[in-house]
């Protein structure tokens, strides 16, 4: 109702393009510019058909496609047990299990693709098959996550109804529950999509000759071959596949929309049956998302044979033995991604939360603004990798070496999370509230920092966390403006697995345990903060 509406109009008309200003800037300078940069490469004479014609981009296009429509495929069915069981069902351990299908999702993917090298016998190692279980596991949190709401307000009188009837449970799945289902599983396999269809870190450590996306060879062409114009075409014709993507799931999901009560429907398994079905899907769901992560902590604790510290003890030292050098410092690539995960949580917190503040305040104006934040996650991070690497190439704003632009690319990429965290907190603040500091005599100013900023302190610690978690994982864009000295600990657990011997494929997997530890601590913090007051920031 229009007396329910927030009273945001309390401040003066320039306010908005004031807070609004860090953003617009860091958006136009850091993403519009370099994707238009690109957008000019491509439109060179001649580049796109030299491109496309090259020998292997065919494999590389349909190894793309069809590993992200299979990928999806396998994610959607290996997800529904979970999502159903997390949905209907209260029992113990049910947040543990929420958050042991959570928590690999918010991993950096290099430290998943080192749990299945971890995992996965040799014979697997740069297969296919080894990308796909990957992928699987990597999102089936995004299936709970968008599923489960959804199935959890279904009412349970609509299933018993279709049994009293005389369907069968298979006919109750097929035309009573998909049905209702489907603007979610629209939403969760449209998600799935576009994380297999530009994924870099996994399919580069557990990938191999044939089988390589376009994210991995716009890397191999910029870095290794130095054909800058050919990665170009391959970054657009991507962004442009997934905007497509992007229209027609939006369409379906409209379509198939359905009105469902708000109240969430669950309750304990009644019955043996149902909880043997609830014991056991818990049980395997358990074991499926800590099995390869147990086992590269295992890993980092074994060289030939035997139980050893020795790959941690060795973490500060860039030679193991006389004469083999590892090429990284891990523990000074440690540091480095510590330092710069604490630099683009000040800076992604600081411009996300005025950004924030700006499209509350803005109203339908903010809308422009709220899109415009969210194209950097639409757009893979390889592609915004690439376009910074070659618009700031020449004076006077050759910024390539600069050791700033890593931290920026990751708060480019991080600071749509805070803004999604902070706007539902913002947006549910009670109009009442506002015109009681009005009221009371408080000025315009004072009143919007009174009930406006001080509102969201609780859900900003998490959000800040959250942009820590980001930084820490990034990986992509990370692989063009790294520079040596200024390795990210992603960046050096990639090079140690690509070294042959144990003592650096030990090695890596310790640092990727301890960057799994540090990640699943920001994110225990995170959850906090943001289930108090926001909710779920990915799944938003």
């Amino acid at each position: 109702m229009a007396a329910d509406r927030p009273r945001l109009n309390l401040l003066p008309g320039w306010a908005a393009p004031l807070l609004a200003a860090p953003a617009a800037v860091g958006l136009a300078l850091f993403f519009l510019w370099p994707v238009g940069t690109l957008l000019a490469r491509v439109l060179e004479p001649g580049s796109l058909t030299r491109t496309l014609r090259a020998a292997g981009i065919g494999e590389v296009l349909w190894f793309t496609l069809w590993q992200a429509v299979v990928s999806t495929l396998l994610t959607l069915v290996a997800g529904l047990a979970p999502a159903y069981v997390l949905a209907r069902y209260r029992f113990p351990g049910r947040r543990m299990v929420l958050a042991l299908v959570t928590v690999p999702f918010m991993l950096p993917t290099v430290v998943v693709g080192a749990a299945f090298l971890s995992l996965l016998p040799s014979s697997w190692h740069h297969t296919a098959q080894a990308v796909l279980v990957a992928h699987v596991y990597f999102n089936i949190a995004v299936v709970v996550r968008l599923v489960s709401p959804l199935w959890a307000a279904i009412p349970f009188d609509i299933t018993a109804a279709a049994r009293t009837l005389g369907a069968s449970p298979s006919r109750v799945l097929r035309h009573v529950l998909l049905p209702l289902l489907r603007p979610a599983l629209w939403s969760a396999a449209t998600v799935v999509f576009l994380f297999t269809f530009t994924s870099y870190g996994v399919v580069r450590l557990l990938g191999g000759v044939g089988t390589t996306t376009i994210e991995v060879e716009v890397a191999r062409r910029a870095t290794q071959l130095g054909d800058v114009d050919g990665a170009a075409v391959l970054s657009v014709l991507q962004l442009a596949v997934l905007s497509v993507v992007v229209l027609v799931a939006s369409s379906r999901q409209r379509r198939a929309a359905v009105a469902l009560a708000g109240a969430e429907f669950t309750r304990r398994p009644r019955g043996r049956r149902q909880r043997v079905v609830v014991a056991g899907v818990a049980a395997v769901t358990t074991a499926v998302m800590a099995v390869p992560l147990m086992t590269m902590v295992v890993r980092s604790l074994r060289l030939d044979g035997r139980w050893t510290l020795v790959a941690w003890r060795t973490l500060g030292r860039s030679e193991f033995r006389p004469g083999v050098s590892l090429g990284v410092d891990p523990l000074a690539s440690l540091f480095v991604s510590l330092r710069f995960a604490v630099l683009a949580m000040l800076l992604s917190a600081t411009v996300g939360t005025l950004a924030a503040l700006a499209i509350a305040l803005a109203r339908r104006h903010g809308r422009l603004l709220d899109v415009g934040l969210m194209l950097p996650l639409a757009t893979s991070a390889v592609t915004v990798g690439l376009g910074v690497l070659i618009t700031f190439d020449t004076p006077p704003v050759d910024w390539r070496a600069e050791w700033w632009l890593i931290p920026v690319g990751h708060a480019l990429v991080a600071t749509p999370f805070v803004v999604r965290a902070l706007l539902p907190a913002l947006r549910s603040i009670p109009s009442a509230r506002r015109d009681a500091a009005a009221t009371l005599g408080a000025a315009p100013w004072r009143a919007w920092w009174e009930v406006d900023v001080r509102s969201i302190a609780r859900p900003f610690v998490g959000a800040a966390g959250l942009a820590a978690a980001v930084s820490l994982g990034e990986f992509g864009a990370t692989t063009f403006l790294t520079r040596a000295g200024r390795e990210t600990l992603p960046i050096a657990i990639a090079r140690l697995l690509a070294r042959a011997g144990e003592v650096p494929r030990a090695q890596a997997f310790a640092l990727a345990t301890m960057l799994m530890a540090v990640t699943a601590l920001i994110v225990a913090v995170v959850e906090r903060p943001l289930a108090g007051g926001v909710g779920d920031a990915r799944g938003a």
